[in-house]
Order: structure tokens, then sequence, then C-alpha cells
């Protein structure tokens, strides 16, 4: 009896041992070796070369246009419209009559006043023979010459009167829209229309004061507005402004812009560019190609992986995705600046990145890039 359950108990124990063994470490070993065999296919990307370029740097600011002269035309005295020779949005040279105002009162002083003069004038060299002769005394010939200038101020003060009531364009330029109609009673002030000296244009932009250091009066300038989207207009800077703003830090700078077609108007926004320094070499990648990260930017550079000696005869090298921690610099289109992280002629992956760990096996395919979409119009 004793030697039956003893039997009994070492088979037990063998089968409990077996299927300990098979699900602890044979099973498990089984499926590691499995799936280590089945290899996951690589990973389909896109990729392209870092490129070297000349970039000059650039710094971006945002400004307004403003007209290099610009005045609000008005009347200096008080009266009624008699002719307009001016239309809205035409362009004027200087010294053009734009208003004529009623001057038939003037007229009418003006011949009453060259009258006057005319008989002071006579006056005057009446007396001033009847002195060479010694007729008359020196009291005389002041009080005719005294009589004979004021009726000349008075012909003068006239004249100016009806010179203010013919109100002329004061710079040539274009002429905005007209607030004074024929007949109209205009008082001394009143805006009749706006004229806008439109070529060249300026455009005034602030700098934060770090950047000081880098603007110079000469330097060139790229503007680009919504109206006209995609079309770079370019100029130099002017003048500096010789202080500081207090409540911003920021330094104010004017430029000029060529402006002969008039596409330009003041009080547009503009996006303001200034080409500062020389051209220097810079490593590009495209801005896909970079991932960005708390923890910091980052790229898959394409490696071929080692050889193994399990490559099949005939096949390509294989290729594996590389992380590398990079360094941005500026972006400009498309691309970015990499200051440090990849060389020039190393290929990056530039789409794809999602589905890949470090040291993936990719295969690269450039067959279907992916393109940019068309841009949106702004609302």
């Amino acid at each position: 009896m004793t030697r039956r359950l003893i039997i009994t108990g070492l088979v037990v124990a063998v089968l409990l041992g077996g299927l300990t063994w098979f699900n602890y470490i044979f099973k498990p070993n089984m499926i590691k070796s499995i799936l280590s065999a089945q290899v996951p296919p690589p990973a389909t990307v896109t990729a392209e070369a870092a490129r070297g370029e000349k970039w000059t740097e650039q710094l971006t600011s945002i400004g307004t246009l403003i007209s290099s002269h610009g005045v609000d035309i008005t009347s200096q005295v008080a009266g009624i419209v008699t002719e307009v020779y001016l239309e809205s949005g035409a362009e004027a040279e200087r010294n053009t009559s734009l208003v004529q105002l009623d001057v038939a009162v003037e007229t009418a002083d003006l011949a009453s006043a060259k009258a006057t003069l005319a008989e002071a004038d006579v006056a005057y060299q009446r007396q001033a023979d009847l002195i060479a002769k010694r007729v008359t005394s020196e009291a005389n010939l002041d009080t005719a010459r005294a009589k004979r200038d004021t009726a000349t101020a008075a012909v003068n003060k006239i004249e100016a009167v009806i010179a203010q009531k013919t109100i002329k364009a004061p710079i040539s330029g274009r002429l905005g829209i007209r607030k004074v109609e024929r007949g109209q009673y205009v008082s001394p002030g009143m805006v009749l229309v706006t004229l806008q000296a439109l070529d060249p244009i300026r455009v005034d932009f602030p700098m934060p004061e770090q950047l000081i250091g880098k603007l110079r009066v000469g330097q060139k300038l790229q503007v680009t507005v919504d109206a006209f989207p995609g079309e770079i207009f370019k100029g130099e800077i002017e003048s500096l402004d010789a202080r500081v703003a207090q409540d911003t830090r920021t330094l104010l700078v004017r430029g000029s812009l060529p402006n002969g077609v008039r596409k330009l108007l003041p009080g547009m926004f503009a996006n303001v560019i200034v080409m500062a320094g020389d051209p220097k070499t810079v490593v590009t990648v495209p801005r896909t190609a970079i991932t960005y990260s708390l923890y910091g930017d980052s790229v898959y550079a394409v490696k071929e992986q080692p050889a193994d000696g399990k490559a099949k005869e005939g096949a390509g090298p294989s290729l594996i995705a590389e992380r590398r921690f990079v360094k941005t610099g500026p972006v400009r289109d498309e691309r970015v600046a990499i200051l440090s992280g990849v060389k020039e002629g190393e290929q990056v992956v530039t789409t794809g990145q999602l589905k890949l760990n470090p040291g993936a096996a990719i295969r690269v395919d450039n067959s279907q890039p992916l393109t940019a979409p068309e841009q949106r119009p702004k609302q």
C-alpha cells in the first residue's frame, strides 16, 4: 500500500513539474522565439537630404504704410465755393488750382484800393518835386510817403485775401474723396480734400532694442501686404528714431519704398523684413522633418544598418531611423535652419515620423511626396 502511494505521488509530482515547466519556461521561450522570428516590415517614409544654403539674417516686424508727404487741404478764409477744379482720386501737380471761393467783394475793394494808391502816388511825386525846388517842407513829403505806403499795403492785403480764396495744391500727389461742392459755404479750417504723395511711400515699424546694433540706414527691406498676396515690395531703411520708446522698449524705424504704380496706399498693414548682415551658409531641412516636443526638437536621420550576413543576395542595404536632437534656427518659407545635429548631405525623414521608433527599419519612397495644401482665403 505504501509503495503504491509513493509511486502515485511521484507520478503526480512529475506531472505537476512538467506542467509548470511547460507553462513558465517552455511556452514563454517558444512565444519569444516565434515573435522574434516575425520581423515587422520596414515602415515606408519619405526622405530628403539636408542642404546648405546662403541665408541673410532677416529681422521681421509689423508696420504701417504712410505717405512721404500727406496733407489735408483746408481753407484759410470763409467764403462761397464758385468753382471746383478737383476730381476725387485724380493726380494733382503742385500749384494746381483745386477750389475757387467767391472774390467779388475783394475784387471791388481791390479796384478801390488801387485807385487810392494811384492818388497817393501822384501826391507823393508832387511833394517830391516841390521838395526838390525847396517850395514845401519835409513834413509834407513824409506825410505823402506814408499815405502812399498805406495805400500800397491795403492793395497787398486785398490781393493776399484773393490769393487765399484760390486754393491750390501745395505738393504733387493723389487727391482723396472731395468733401466740397460748388455753391457750398466753407469756413476757415474746413477740410476740403486730402492730398497724398505716394511715390515714394514710407513704412514705419518698431524693432526690439536688442536688435538695434544690427540696424543701419540703407539696409534693404522686403514688404508684403495682404492686398497683394505673394508680391514683394523692396526698399531700404531711410532713418532710425533718436530714442527708444519707454513703454514698449522698441525703436521706431522708417523705410522708403518705390511706388511708381501706386499699389501701396497710406494706412496699409505691412509685414516687414529687414535684410541684416552678409549671407551665411546654413544647413536647412524641410519644416516637416522637425518633431517639436517639450524635451527638445528632433529629426530622424536615415542610416544604413550594419550588415549581419542575413541580407538576401541582390537586395539593397537595409535602412534604419536614427533619432537625433537638433538645435533649430530661423524658419524661411518651408525650410528650417539646423544649427547643430545634422550635417549637409545627410538624409532626414520628412514624412512618416509618427510610426517610427529609434532604430526602426524603414523604406524610403519619394514617389508620392507630401504637398502643401492651398492657402485658405482670409476672412
